[in-house]
């Protein structure tokens, strides 16, 4: 088996996909990381914009909901509602 490696750079670039509803969720603004085990914890997106003026709500995708990360599409599986943080 052919182990697959990616750069947090481009994991950035490729865009979030629900394989449930098959609905784009966005692109990865920023990670979790557990320092002391040396693992991504979760994938941060950013929400939707309410107002102009306020703070968007970002979505946060555990790393276990993550299925496949393909060449250009990471495909998760959120089976609640995608967890809404004030970050």
């Amino acid at each position: 088996m052919e182990l697959e490696l990616h750069s947090l750079n481009a994991l950035r670039n490729m865009e979030v996909i629900d394989i449930l509803t098959g609905t784009k969720i966005g692109f990865i603004k920023d990670f979790k990381i557990d320092c002391n085990e040396n693992k991504i914890v979760s994938l941060i997106l950013p929400g939707e914009m309410k107002t102009w003026f306020a703070k968007e709500d970002e979505k946060e995708i555990l790393w276990k909901d993550i299925i496949k990360i393909g060449t250009d599409v990471i495909l998760v599986n959120i089976k609640d509602e995608v967890n809404a943080n004030n970050m």
